[in-house]
């Protein structure tokens, strides 16, 4: 197979010979120096689904269409994929330093598609020093990180995308609400109350229908999740892969493989087909005794999601922020100020102290 470097390219300006970096919100990379503005040529058809049976079971686990240099964090496990001059040698999750002569080649189904950044450094920045200047008892040193224009890192993120035609025959209950009148004894007399009872019967069928990029985060190490308070995008605005789009940017390599990322997509798949067969059964309330789920058709994706990380530490903890690069959503797990805490409560002491004396 014939190695191709696309990814790796280092794209220069015409004028200035400076390197050509995405510019967020747009189809452009331009020059940071001297201002040249370059199109990204759009495919003419849209990204290609590929046919997941080829890959499991002809290709195997180990399927590749292209090769990337990734640079691996010895502290946390990152693979990150580095332009090659890109200034900033530190892990984005845990922030140690990765040594540029660690760099190993290895295979990868290439991104079919990704959503590229709507956001540039700055405005990311602006983000977290606005949601940092909201945090009660956020320590001085946080508040200055929300500064450092070196503290935060763009990302693409791996995930896998499956689709698939969905068949499901079931056997199950439709249970439909009526009420009957109770009467009980008090104190007072003799009162009634209505209550609800469930009248059941047989209901069995079949659903079927498209299902539609059902979406997997192709990184295991849990301390690289991404929260689900940032992990929603409109994937509506997938576009076709091309490397342009991640000079000036951290690429991370997929961990999860295809077969591994299917078997979860199976589980988000039969939770769609409980759902239809709930709606097909109808009724207040079902129950699902059977359900016999096929898939066909099934085609999928490695797709590119992007994410600015701040990754900061204080008092031996690390702390990370996640920006949604597409929305704008903010999370992150902050840190309190014990001295802050303390000298507030230690006022609050001296103004009761003093109201107390002055009341007397």
């Amino acid at each position: 197979m014939e190695e191709t470097k696309q990814s790796e390219k280092k794209k220069s300006c015409a004028s200035c010979g400076a390197e050509l970096k995405y510019k967020p919100g747009s189809h452009q990379i331009n020059c940071e120096y001297c201002g040249y503005e370059e199109f990204i040529e759009q495919a003419k058809s849209s990204f290609e689904e590929l046919e997941l049976q080829h890959y499991l079971k002809v290709v195997g686990d180990n399927a590749y269409t292209d090769t990337i240099d990734l640079l691996h964090c010895k502290n946390c496990g990152g693979n990150q994929h580095v332009e090659e001059n890109y200034k900033s040698l530190h892990c984005v999750y845990c922030g140690e330093p990765l040594i540029r002569e660690d760099i190993e080649r290895e295979g990868w189904i290439t991104p079919g598609a990704l959503i590229p950044f709507q956001i540039d450094n700055s405005g990311a920045r602006k983000i977290f020093k606005k949601w940092v200047s909201r945090l009660w008892f956020a320590p001085n040193k946080l508040k200055r990180a929300a500064l450092d224009p070196e503290g935060i890192h763009g990302l693409y993120v791996p995930y896998w995308t499956f689709d698939a035609q969905l068949y499901a025959s079931y056997q199950g209950e439709r249970g439909d609400y009526y009420y009957e009148t109770q009467t009980y004894r008090t104190k007072e007399g003799t009162r009634t109350r209505q209550v609800r009872k469930t009248r059941w019967s047989h209901a069995a069928g079949s659903v079927d229908g498209f299902v539609d990029d059902i979406l997997i985060n192709a990184s295991e190490k849990k301390q690289r999740e991404i929260p689900s308070g940032i992990s929603h995008w409109n994937i509506k605005e997938l576009a076709p892969f091309n490397s342009k789009y991640l000079s000036g940017f951290i690429t991370e390599k997929y961990t999860i493989p295809l077969k591994e990322g299917h078997h979860k997509s199976f589980q988000k798949a039969k939770d769609i087909a409980y759902s239809w067969i709930r709606q097909d059964i109808g009724g207040d309330t079902q129950r699902i005794h059977h359900a016999d789920i096929k898939l066909s058709d099934e085609t999928f994706k490695h797709v590119l999601l992007p994410v600015y990380i701040s990754s900061y530490s204080y008092n031996g903890k690390k702390y990370q922020f996640y920006i949604n690069g597409q929305t704008r959503a903010i999370h992150g797990k902050r840190p309190y100020s014990f001295w802050k805490i303390f000298f507030l409560v230690l006022f609050i002491v001296a103004i009761v102290v003093l109201i107390s004396i002055f009341a007397k």
